[in-house]
Parts: structure tokens; C-alpha cells; sequence
């Protein structure tokens, strides 16, 4: 690398802003008309304004309503329901993922089987779609044009014109104007009412905001709590700042109103150029990279240039430097100036990419060189995206003098980055800056802070504003879907010839549990690979108990096993643990802001913790590089199984921990039964699946045609019943094959 120590040239923000401005000032308004003839209106229209006022007289006069929220026409479509209870309180219903029921990562098409579910889901409850008290969109759709389309066009013109040539062109723009226009008519088909289901565009930083604080521990604290919604960008800003409050969340400042002056957009670009992944699924990877990298300010040569690419303004703001990059002329085609070429060398193509969420052959799976080099340039674009969050809550502290933080957007997953924010405002910091001993940051982040929980978060937004409160604080994650059946269960095993099953027994007597779940750690203690398949999904992007892949934390090995042969990625990929509360306590330093609510804050791998002495020599699997664990805290009446597990483990192997992660492999996460087994075929390094119906029965399957998993697996469960005085489980033989379409 040349030229380390020569100065870099900035220029921040666009270089027509006034023409990026006047182009939005003039296509909006054409805009809105045409989405409000379709059913899209936004906030401030007047069909809004009637359906809110209906809503507040419902929550004063303590009638219990609905609100549906849906997002589609953007990556991580979905439909999610909240109830307002007579009380007052919204609470969470549901919030359904297309991409689960689609088995498309991402997925972008209008979300059909997610409303059918809804529709399903207002069955059981006895509510006709016609009484649904509103139906509201993550995103206000005119504005959001605007900032995706029109902005990038002009704030760099002539250059920018450029993107229009390859990206945005004329028929991509139609058909997305024209499938949003059609989705409250298909929503109106679907529920069956007439005409169109009227959709009310709520602001996309809202969403999030709205529903992250609402069922954030701090929620229910008179004194101010803030709220930082930041990602790739909402439909006006990409970047938002809130003051909280009960009864009210208050808007402080927007910032970046360019879909590329953002650090979603910043860390977006330079993870998927450097780290050779697409878009939204290189943020994730590339922060696991980072750790493997020299994260040292002062020696990272890397750093020392790069940190130039953002300008930090006196407000909170932070601006990209134009200068040094070249996406927002070019985007995918050149998205490097010559001086940052010369930083990081030359970005991978498109066409070069791997892309993980798509793994078609699981046996010719090629993965770019990892090399120091390439992890040391990671470290740095970590480095660069934390200094920029500790600038803008700084900012925010000093504006609202308040300690207790809520994080939400896309960007709220880079769970080292949250450490490190608890790690800047200490007791110190706060004591020494503002004049306050004994007070901390305390940081909450929900388990859905991007996307995939916006349409939640617009049904909480619009019901909040409605007079609704928050209701109890969320403690898990399983509102994606429902418990299959034993009958679905079994049905899948059917469709699937090489699937055989043990059934054993109901799980929902306790003490039936307890010797599945002592089956369970046998197992996994000896060195075998699990899946757990029980109850609804998680909603959002971990796996948290209910669709995961569990492992002995003990084995210094089963990280390679894992990464080869089951997930198919990089080794330097992490593992994460899950641990009970104790556990948890023995083997990481759970940090004080963390703390609320019981360390309600590591319920859901969002945050990570440092581990103590000695924890990499007991459980080496699930402690990355960096001496870090992305931990999930199991709680006893959350999930009794896994908790039951975790207990098991303590007795077989000294830890009360598991490896755990998710159910899939080039998929989502696993939703369905099928998907579930399809998922097993796939992952060639796990010997089983446990399932567990909605009523109870358990079944350990495995697949016959893989014969030395399945001897594993067996010969655990023959000696487990040898060990317990068991009965050894029953054969599910009773369950009719498939005839091949030969026979006969």
C-alpha cells in the first residue's frame, strides 16, 4: 500500500443537493396522488387521519382492537398483527416472515403467505378482517421513491446518470410502482373483503423506533429513554434520533437523506466489495471477519486512511466523503476512487460474488482465500463504522441528558459494535463528561431490529399514536408462524423416503421432557450434531431453541464440522452459545448496562460479552478470536426444553451451554416440517433432528441412507437407555412410505 501518510481530499454530501431537492419536491406529490388512488395513503392524509381517530376512540373507551402491519415491494416482505387490549396496552400477536414460508432469503414479492397466515391467525381469535382497526406499511411509499430512485440520480449528476444506465431503469421502477399499486387489491382479495384494503404508509425509522422502545425494559420509565434507528436508509433519512417516553416518542433529527450517505449504505458497500458476499448477506460475515483482524487504532495501516471516508458534523451527523468513493456515481460498476483503490486494493465484481444464501451444490462450495490482510482491511471498516456510532450517541446523550438506550435498524445486528458502545460510556465517561457519578449507558436491542420486524414495528407505530401503551416488556422471540402439528410433522417424515423417526413420548409432561431433553445432551455430548425443531419460529434473524443446531462446546473440533460440513461457509465464521442464566454468568463478564430486566438484553444474540479467564479452554467452540460470544441466556419458562437441555449438559459435560446455530443451510431459517428435513439432507455433517408437535410428541428422525449418521445416532440412544434404565424408543414404522413412482 503507497501513500500511507498523504492527506485525503474530502467532500461531504452530494454534489447537487439543490437538484436532488427540487427533483423530490416535484415527483412526490405526483407520487402520493398516485399510490392514494390505489389505497396507499400516507400518514398525513385524510383517510389516515379518520382511521386514527376511529382507533383512539376504541383505546378510550377500552374496546380491544386490531392493526395489521405489512411491508412489501422492499427485501424482508412480511405481515405482522398486534392487539390493543381493553387495558390500553398493544401487545404483540404475531409478525410472519415471507422468506420463511417462501424459503427465499430476502424475499421482495408481495407477502401472500404471510397474510394468509394472518387471515388464519384472526380466525382463531374470532376477528373478521372487515373489523381490523387499520392496516398500515412499513414504509411511506412516495417518499421512499424518491430517496431510492430519484435522489441517486441527481445529487451526483451527470455522473450519477450512470446508475440509471445499469441499475434503475425505466421498467424496474414501473413494475415496482405497479406491484405496490396492486397489493391493497390483493390484500382485500385475500381477506376477503371488497375493493381494496385502504394501507397507510407509516415512516420507516418509526417502525422500528416505535415498537424497539415499546417492548424495550425501559418502557415503562417516566424519564426519558433514547432511541437510534439507523441502516441502509428509511424513506427520508438514514439515520433517525428519538426522545421516548411512555406516551410519546419525539423526533430530534434525521439525518442523511441520500440512500448513500449512511453507515448501512458505507459498511453495506465495502463489506460485499471486500469480503466477496451480496448485499445483506456480507454485513453479518464481514463483522465475523473483523475479529480475525488487527483491531489495534494505532497499527492497523488500513485504518489509519480509511477512517477518512466519514466526516462527523457538530449535530450528530455523519457525513461520507465523496471524494474517496466512487458508488455514488457508479455503484456496482466502480464503486472505487483512485484513492481508495489504492487503501484497499481492487473490489471484488458482482459476478465474482458467492452468494451464501443460495448454496445450490452444497459439494462445490468455493469460498474466496481468507488471508491477514483481507481480515486486517475488515478490522478497519469495523473500526471506522464504531467510531461513527459512538459519535452519534455521544451526540445524543449530550442532547437528552438520558443513560438508557434503544438501538433498531439493520445496523442494531453488529453486536460488537453494541459491546463497544456499553464498553465508551462507562461510569467514567459519564462522571467526567456529564457531571453524573454512578450512571451508565444501559443499551437494549430487540430482536428484530431490521426489516424483518418494520411491519411490526408500523403496527405498533400507528397504535401508539392512537393513544395505545406499551405492553410487557418482550422476553423471546417465537412469533413466526405456528407449532406444526404432530400430524404435519409426521406427514413431512412420510414425503421424505429416507426419513425414519424414534418416537419419544409427550413432552408435555414434565418429566417426559426431562428424559427427551437428557436424551438430547447424551447425544450432543458425544460429539453427535442435533437439530431442534419445536413450536413457532423466531422471529428475526437468529436462531434462539425453536429451529437450531446444537452442538458439545467442549469439542475444539466442531467449529471445522459445523462450518464444512453442516453450514457450508467460511471457518473464520463464529459459533454462538447458548447457555443458562448461571452458565452465563461463569463463563462471560455480563456487562452492568446490559443488566435490566434480569439481562433481558442477551436473550437474543444481538450483544456480545467478553469472556473470563478460562472459558476458552472450557467451551473453545463458541468463543470467536476476538474473546468474544454472541450469547442467547435460556430462561425456564421461556423454553423449557432447551432450558432442560442446558441442565442436561451441566450433568454430562461440566457446562451448561450448547452450541447454537440456525436451522438452515442456503435457506432461511427453517419454517415448515419439510423445510426442516430438507434442511437435514443438506447438512451432510448432522446425524438428526428432534421435532416436537404442538401437542407434545417428540420424534428423533434421521435419514437411512446415511448410514454412519445413523448408527451414531442410534448407538447414542441405545446406550442413553442402557445408561437411564430406559425403554429404548419405538420405531415410527407405523407411518405409511411413499410408493415410488416406479413400482407397480
Amino acid at each position: 500500500m503507497s501513500g500511507g501518510s498523504q492527506a485525503i481530499f474530502g467532500r461531504w454530501g452530494p454534489r447537487r443537493p439543490r437538484l436532488a431537492d427540487w427533483g423530490g419536491r416535484v415527483v412526490r406529490p405526483a407520487l402520493e396522488r398516485l399510490f392514494s388512488r390505489s389505497g396507499l395513503h400516507s400518514f398525513e392524509s385524510r383517510p389516515a387521519r379518520s382511521q386514527l381517530a376511529t382507533l383512539e376512540s376504541a383505546v378510550r373507551s377500552g374496546r380491544e382492537s386490531y392493526v395489521l402491519g405489512i411491508s412489501t415491494g422492499t427485501h424482508n416482505s412480511g405481515a405482522a398483527l398486534v392487539r390493543i387490549c381493553a387495558s390500553g396496552a398493544v401487545e404483540l400477536v404475531c409478525n410472519e416472515e415471507e422468506e420463511r414460508y417462501t424459503a427465499v432469503k430476502h424475499c421482495m414479492d408481495y407477502p401472500s403467505h404471510s397474510i394468509e397466515a394472518i387471515r388464519r391467525r384472526l380466525a382463531e381469535l374470532g376477528v373478521e378482517p372487515g373489523e381490523l382497526a387499520a392496516c398500515v406499511s412499513s414504509w411511506d411509499y412516495a417518499p421512499a421513491f424518491v430517496t431510492f430512485f430519484v435522489r441517486p440520480l441527481l445529487e451526483e449528476a451527470p455522473a450519477s446518470l450512470a446508475i440509471a444506465r445499469h441499475e434503475l431503469q425505466s421498467d424496474v421502477v414501473s413494475q415496482d410502482i405497479a406491484a405496490l399499486r396492486n397489493a391493497p387489491r390483493r390484500l382485500a382479495e385475500q381477506l376477503g373483503l371488497n375493493g381494496r384494503m385502504p394501507t397507510i404508509g407509516m415512516r420507516h425509522h418509526d417502525c422500528h423506533a416505535y415498537f424497539s422502545y415499546a417492548v424495550s425494559p425501559f418502557a415503562r420509565e417516566r424519564e426519558p429513554t433514547m432511541a437510534l434507528v439507523a441502516d441502509g436508509t428509511g424513506d427520508d433519512a438514514s439515520t433517525s434520533l428519538y426522545a421516548c417516553q411512555p406516551d410519546r416518542l419525539t423526533l430530534l433529527s434525521a439525518q442523511g437523506t441520500s440512500i448513500l450517505d449512511s453507515l448501512g449504505a458505507m459498511y453495506g458497500y465495502l463489506s460485499s466489495t471486500q469480503g466477496g458476499w451480496p448485499l445483506l448477506s456480507s454485513e453479518g460475515r464481514y463483522m465475523g471477519a473483523a475479529a480475525w483482524g488487527n483491531g489495534d487504532r494505532l497499527t492497523n495501516r488500513y485504518y489509519r486512511r480509511l477512517k477518512h471516508l466519514l466526516h462527523f458534523g457538530a449535530g450528530g451527523e455523519v457525513h461520507l466523503n465523496r471524494a474517496l468513493v466512487n458508488w455514488t456515481r457508479a455503484s456496482w460498476v466502480e464503486p472505487y476512487s483512485e484513492e481508495l483503490l489504492d487503501i484497499l486494493g481492487e473490489p471484488i465484481p458482482l459476478a465474482e460474488m458467492w452468494h451464501p444464501d443460495a448454496v445450490l451444490n452444497v459439494e462445490d462450495v468455493r469460498h474466496p482465500e481468507i488471508t491477514q490482510a483481507r481480515v486486517d482491511k475488515a478490522a478497519a471498516v469495523q473500526m471506522v463504522f464504531e467510531d461513527a456510532l459512538v459519535h452519534i450517541v455521544e451526540h445524543l446523550i449530550r442532547t437528552t441528558g438520558s443513560h438508557r438506550l434503544v438501538l433498531s435498524g439493520g445496523t442494531a445486528l453488529n453486536c460488537v459494535a453494541n459491546m463497544r458502545l456499553l464498553e465508551s460510556f462507562d461510569e467514567h465517561w459519564y462522571a467526567r463528561e456529564m457531571g453524573r457519578p454512578n450512571t451508565r449507558l444501559h443499551l437494549w436491542v430487540p430482536p428484530t431490529p431490521g426489516d424483518a420486524g418494520a411491519p411490526l414495528g408500523a403496527a405498533y407505530a400507528f397504535a401508539m399514536r392512537a393513544g395505545a401503551m406499551p405492553g410487557a416488556p418482550l422476553r423471546h422471540a417465537f412469533h413466526c408462524g405456528h407449532s406444526p402439528t404432530v400430524g404435519e410433522i409426521r406427514a413431512a417424515i412420510r414425503a421424505a423416503p429416507a426419513a425414519r423417526a424414534l418416537a419419544l413420548g409427550d413432552c408435555s409432561d414434565p418429566q417426559t421432557l426431562a428424559r427427551v431433553a437428557d436424551l438430547l445432551a447424551y447425544a450432543v455430548a458425544g460429539g453427535r450434531v442435533v437439530g431442534l425443531y419445536q413450536g413457532p419460529s423466531e422471529t428475526g434473524p437468529r436462531a434462539l431453541g425453536h429451529r437450531s443446531i446444537l452442538a458439545n462446546p467442549c469439542d475444539p473440533a466442531i467449529r471445522r464440522v459445523l462450518n464444512e460440513r453442516v453450514k457450508h461457509r467460511e471457518l473464520i465464521r463464529p459459533l454462538a452459545p447458548m447457555l443458562t442464566r448461571a452458565a452465563a454468568e461463569r463463563f462471560f463478564h455480563l456487562h452492568a448496562g446490559a443488566s435490566d430486566d434480569d439481562y433481558n438484553a442477551y436473550n437474543y444474540m444481538v450483544l456480545t460479552a467478553r469472556a473470563r479467564p478460562g472459558t476458552r479452554e472450557a467451551i473453545p467452540a463458541v468463543i470467536h478470536r476476538d474473546g468474544t460470544g454472541r450469547l442467547q441466556i435460556v430462561r425456564p419458562d421461556v423454553d423449557p426444553l432447551c432450558h432442560a437441555f442446558l441442565l442436561a449438559m451441566g450433568r454430562r459435560v461440566g457446562v451448561e451451554a450448547s452450541v447454537n446455530t440456525s436451522l438452515n443451510v442456503g435457506a432461511p431459517i427453517a419454517h415448515t416440517p419439510t423445510q426442516a428435513l430438507a434442511t437435514l439432507e443438506r447438512a451432510r455433517g448432522m446425524d438428526g433432528l428432534l421435532m416436537i408437535g404442538a401437542e407434545g410428541e417428540a420424534m428423533l428422525v434421521w435419514l437411512d441412507d446415511r448410514a454412519a449418521a445413523r448408527e451414531r445416532l442410534l448407538e447414542s440412544v441405545r446406550e442413553w437407555a442402557r445408561e437411564s434404565g430406559e425403554a429404548p424408543p419405538t420405531l415410527l414404522d407405523s407411518l405409511p412410505r411413499p410408493v415410488p413412482a416406479s413400482a407397480g
